[in-house]
């Protein structure tokens, strides 16, 4: 997780994150990357995405993480972004069983618009949030076995789990792919991020996480 000398990266990873709007997506990963949280972070609008380079058995693995809107009118906008993502997060709020509730059709999106080979987790967030859970760690787990998809609770206000997160999906990535993913470059997907409508910063506050 420290800064790389020499080469920059052995891999490259796209790694996106959906779920409803207020779930945490954006919180997990400023957590994540910067080891910061704001309880009133802004709402992602349309797509915004961070950067970070970190070892994976014995390698270094550039992940590109991209954070997209939950919200409906964004959801055109946000379907482009599946193509070329070897990985994705889904993100539900345990706090809100409608967010835990819509994992399903997150999971379907999925399913229709990312490659087949790619790579899926379902995060519970705000684990931390014990008295006002809604949505037991057993539901989770068992909605992941259906899925056969792997899951994790975690919590972007205290850090809980959060790394293991990315650690756990890049693993995956690593395990399925081994070498046939392009090495010391960008995956030819990625959508070219010095593109200035490719993220946005701005919007109404929420507390995401």
């Amino acid at each position: 997780m420290s800064a790389n000398k020499g080469k920059a990266f052995d891999k490259s990873m796209k790694l996106l994150m959906v779920g409803d709007s207020g779930v945490g997506k954006s919180c997990l990963l400023l957590r994540f990357v910067d080891d910061k949280f704001n309880p009133s972070f802004i709402t992602t609008i349309g797509i915004d995405f961070k950067i970070k380079t970190i070892d994976q058995d014995g390698r270094k693995i550039k992940l590109q993480i991209w954070d997209t809107a939950g919200q409906e009118r964004f959801r055109t906008i946000t379907t482009a972004y599946y193509r070329g993502a070897m990985g994705i997060i889904i993100v539900y709020d345990v706090t809100d069983h409608n967010t835990f509730d819509r994992v399903e059709t997150w999971y379907k999106t999925v399913q229709q618009h990312a490659k087949d080979d790619a790579q899926v987790i379902i995060v519970g967030n705000k684990c931390d949030e014990e008295d006002s859970r809604m949505v037991s760690t057993q539901e989770g787990e068992e909605l992941a076995n259906r899925l056969n998809v792997p899951f994790i609770e975690a919590s972007a206000k205290n850090g809980l789990n959060v790394s293991e997160v990315f650690y756990k999906l890049s693993k995956l990535i690593l395990e399925k792919s081994g070498d046939d993913f392009q090495s010391n470059g960008d995956n030819g997907d990625n959508v070219d991020i010095k593109n200035g409508n490719s993220k946005s910063s701005s919007g109404s506050a929420s507390n995401c996480c």
